[in-house]
This record gives C-alpha cells, sequence and structure tokens, in this order.
C-alpha cells in the first residue's frame, strides 16, 4: 500500500493535557487535534491503547489486553455531563502534576469515580444509554467477555496470575466459568461499563479528528503480555506447556556490542494459528481497524523470524532463530481485510528476509536520523537517503529526543551533521524536522518533545529501564500557535 506525502506528529494519550493528573480522550485530546489541524498536520500517532500496569511500570506494550481500552484514559468530564459524576468529585486530585504522570495517585483517584460512575449509570441511566451499553456489549462479545471476566477475577484473587488460580478457572473449565460469570456479574459488568465509556468517547474524538482530516496511526506489538486475558483465553495460540506456562518466550538476541534483551511474553505457536486460519489475529485486526486507521507493526521481524528463548534461560544468547509465518500470514489477512494500511518497525535487524517480506507488500519501514552515521556517505538513516516508500521519523518513543540525542554527540558525528545538515545545530530539533519533513519519504513524523526542543528529561521511555518511563506530558501551552504555525509553514514548504 503507498501512502501520499504527507506528515504527523506522536503523542501518546497519556502525556495530552488534563486536569487529572493524566491525559484522557476529553478536552485535551480535542486540543492536539485543533492543534495538527492549524499545523496542517495528517496523521496523530500514538502507542498502543491497552490497559496498563504499575507491575510492568505501566507500559503500553505489556497489557492485559490486545482487545481493550485503557481505563486511566476514560474522560470524567464526560461523565459529569452524561449524569454519572457531580462536579465536585471531578476536582483535580491533590498531588498530581500537569507535566508528569504519577500513576499511583492517578490509579486510585480514576477507578474511584469510575466505579460511582459506574453505580450512577445502573441507578439512573436513560433507557438510551442502557440500550446503547447492551449493543456494545453484544457488538464486542467476542473478546469483551473474556476481558471482563479475566479483570474481574484478577480483583477477585488478589491480583494473582491467572496461571497461579485454580485449576479449574486457570484452565477455563465450563463449570468454574459459569459460576465465576454468575458470582462476579456485577464486576463483569463494571469491567464492561468502563470499556463502553472508553469506546464511546474514542468514536467521538475520532470523528473529531476525521472531520479534521487527521488519521489516526496505532500501534500493534507483535506480542501480547502473558499475564493477560489473550494468553488466558486462547492458550492454545502460544507455545505453552501442559502446566500453561510458556515453554518459550521472546526477545533479541545479542548485536552490535548489547547482551540482547529477554523481553519474557510467550511466543506463538504459528502451527496452530496457521491451522485455524489465523483466526485470533485477524480478530485482532478488525478490532485495531475499528479504532485506527493506520496501524505500526512494532518488532516486524518477528513475523518473518522470531528470537525464542527457553523460558528457564535467563540468557538472551540462549535462544535461537524461529521462522515466523512469512508471506502466507499478511496474504490470508489481505484476502480478509483487504489493502493493508500498515507502517512496519523494521530497525535492529534488518536481513534479507525482513526487507523481502516488507518489500513485497510494500509496507514503508522506518527510518530515523539518529541512527545515522553523519560521517559515512549515503547512509541509509540520513534523511537525505530516505526512498520514498518508508517513514521518516525524527525521534521515536524510544529514543532520545534530537536535543538529546545531539548534545551526546562526539565531536566528529556532530561536524559531520552540521556539514550534511547545512546548519551551526543552534536549532538542531527544527533542523532535523526540516531535513525529515524535506525528505523523499512519504511520510514524515516528529514528537511534540522535538517541535519544542525539549532535552533527555522529556524523552517518552528508555528500553530496557522498568521505571521512570512513560510520565511525560505536554501543557496546554505547549500546544501554542506559534509552534503549530512554524510546523505548518514547514509542511507548506516541503509539500506534505
Amino acid at each position: 500500500m503507498r501512502f501520499q506525502r504527507q506528515s504527523g506528529v506522536f503523542l501518546h494519550h497519556t502525556s495530552l493535557p488534563s486536569p487529572h493528573g493524566i491525559g484522557d480522550l476529553g478536552s485535551g485530546a480535542r486540543a492536539f487535534v485543533d492543534f495538527l489541524d492549524r499545523a496542517d498536520q495528517s496523521l496523530w500517532q500514538f502507542c498502543p491503547l491497552g490497559p496498563t500496569s504499575s507491575v510492568h511500570g505501566n507500559s503500553p506494550y505489556q497489557s492485559a489486553s490486545a482487545f481493550a481500552g485503557n481505563p486511566l484514559l476514560v474522560d470524567l468530564r464526560d461523565l459529569v455531563e452524561r449524569g454519572y459524576l457531580d462536579d465536585g468529585e471531578v476536582e483535580p486530585p491533590d498531588g498530581v502534576s500537569d507535566q508528569q504522570v504519577r500513576y499511583d495517585r492517578v490509579t486510585a483517584f480514576k477507578t474511584e469515580r469510575l466505579r460511582t460512575a459506574f453505580e450512577r449509570f445502573e441507578e439512573r441511566a436513560s433507557d438510551d444509554d442502557r440500550a446503547a451499553f447492551e449493543r456494545f456489549r453484544e457488538r464486542e462479545s467476542a473478546w469483551l467477555e473474556d476481558y471482563a471476566l479475566f479483570t474481574a477475577l484478577k480483583g477477585a484473587l488478589d491480583d494473582g496470575a491467572w496461571v497461579d488460580w485454580p485449576a479449574g478457572i486457570k484452565t477455563r473449565d465450563p463449570d468454574a466459568m459459569a459460576r465465576y460469570r454468575e458470582e462476579l456479574a456485577d464486576e463483569v459488568r463494571y469491567h464492561a461499563f468502563v470499556q463502553w465509556c472508553f469506546d464511546e468517547q474514542w468514536r467521538d474524538i475520532a470523528a473529531y479528528a476525521d472531520e479534521r482530516g487527521i488519521g489516526l496511526v496505532g500501534d500493534l506489538p507483535i506480542y501480547v503480555g502473558f499475564d493477560s486475558a489473550d494468553v488466558w483465553a486462547n492458550p492454545e495460540a502460544f507455545r505453552l506447556g501442559d502446566d500453561r506456562r510458556p515453554t518459550e518466550v521472546a526477545g533479541v538476541p545479542p548485536n552490535m556490542g548489547d547482551d540482547g534483551q529477554r523481553w519474557g511474553n510467550p511466543v506463538y505457536d504459528w502451527d496452530a494459528l496457521r491451522a485455524d486460519d489465523y483466526g485470533w489475529w485477524l480478530d485482532r485486526f478488525e478490532r485495531l481497524f475499528d479504532l485506527i486507521d493506520i496501524a505500526r507493526i512494532d518488532h516486524f521481524k518477528g513475523f518473518d523470524e522470531f528470537w525464542s528463548i527457553p523460558a528457564d534461560a535467563e540468557d538472551p544468547a540462549a535462544g535461537q532463530w524461529r521462522d515466523g509465518p512469512g508471506a502466507q500470514f499478511f496474504e490470508t489477512v489481505e484476502a480478509e481485510l483487504g489493502d493493508l494500511p500498515f507502517l512496519v518497525e523494521d530497525l535492529g535487524f534488518l536481513d534479507e528476509g525482513i526487507v523481502a517480506l516488507r518489500d513485497e507488500f510494500g509496507f514503508p519501514g522506518m527510518r530515523v536520523p539518529q541512527y545515522a552515521d553523519w560521517c559515512e556517505e549515503g547512509h541509509m538513516y540520513q534523511p537525505m537517503h530516505y526512498p520514498e516508500q518508508s517513514v521518516g521519523y525524527t525521534s521515536t518513543h524510544d529514543t532520545d529526543t534530537v536535543v538529546g540525542y545531539y548534545r551526546d554527540l562526539s565531536d566528529r558525528q556532530r561536524d559531520c551533521l552540521h556539514y550534511n545538515l547545512g546548519t551551526d545545530g543552534s536549532e538542531i530539533n527544527w533542523d532535523l524536522i526540516e531535513a525529515v519533513w524535506n525528505s523523499n519519504a512519504g511520510v514524515a513524523m516528529t514528537t511534540m518533545q522535538d517541535l519544542l526542543g525539549l532535552g533527555s528529561d522529556a524523552r517518552f521511555n528508555v528500553p530496557g529501564t522498568a521505571t521512570g518511563n512513560w510520565q511525560w506530558r505536554v501543557t496546554e501551552d505547549g500546544l501554542g500557535s506559534d509552534v503549530a504555525e512554524r510546523l505548518r509553514q514547514v509542511t507548506d514548504r516541503t509539500i506534505r
């Protein structure tokens, strides 16, 4: 699939302005869409939308569901307008920041309000709202009922991992499932209600963006968390032992002087998935594209071949490459869904196999100037060498900001960068934005941090670290007209 020449900005929803300590699907999201509109942008990119957990550092890439929305993103002010909360109940909580998410305080505050809203819904909801809720439950039942029961069970069983639950419910024995569904019916209904609120608000924001010609670029992590509704409800899709624990886990091997990474996610049983015509994946894609317009596939390499580490091994080097599903997977998905609006993360292990798979389907890969050798003529990550079928980024959620990267460059690399871009580096963030926007890449992306010229203290995530990530937020002042106008001028000048 070929994308028209266009550009956009990455900003995850938790980073949006809001009074409640974390971005949400309310007025801050509309303000950002308005910013994009003023800046003449056509894309808004963000991280996965699923529920997060403090156990995993609130990473959106370690979610309890590949289908559900994050309850922390629900806009409480909308629930006031619906009559489920009172004005006084949504006063900003003490101890929250408009520049950083403090997840412990935010989670306690929002969870209490969501439970109150559910109680009021049960007491006073209109017939129209009740009917809309029931339609949502019926429409999304394929994933929603398992997710809502899974989340209710987590609460009832002291938040223990599902693999440690009593044998009957761990293995989804029909009698145990029926008993718990009855015992936890109210909790199941509450979690379904929260997902309905998310879904209603999401569709309002998506429509608001669509009216302004702005497409939504979501993120598809190839793997799901082990302690998730997905693995509990679909154990046959993963390489698990008789005890339902992973026999192999995902990661990447040592590469170019690093030690590799052991992510710990269960790897897929691609033979079993193939025999089912990839039914679980098709359900996942259908849900994803019901919410977004374009998907970035994280770790695209895993569809060509994946690094599989024995579950009892801590050293990533103990793993081995196994064949992924390859072209047949995407042929099956394409036959079912039509044109595939995918961007793919092809960084790190760019070999012949991944290039062939990427190019066979015309998926644009990623080009990030922070990976460039500025002193090597023709280096693929220098913006002047980006091909049309690619997405150029100034930085990503996993890299440093442009300013932070520039400050850490060696003197030689910095001098070569200056020479290549014709700059003195005094506004290096705008220099790289201009270079990426002016490149041949069909899609150009930057981050809100780079637009604001922020340093390393504003980076969103440091891969391989468990704390201090996913916290940065933009203030309302950060979405100012001056930045939007400057980006608009660059965009118009580069015909995006």
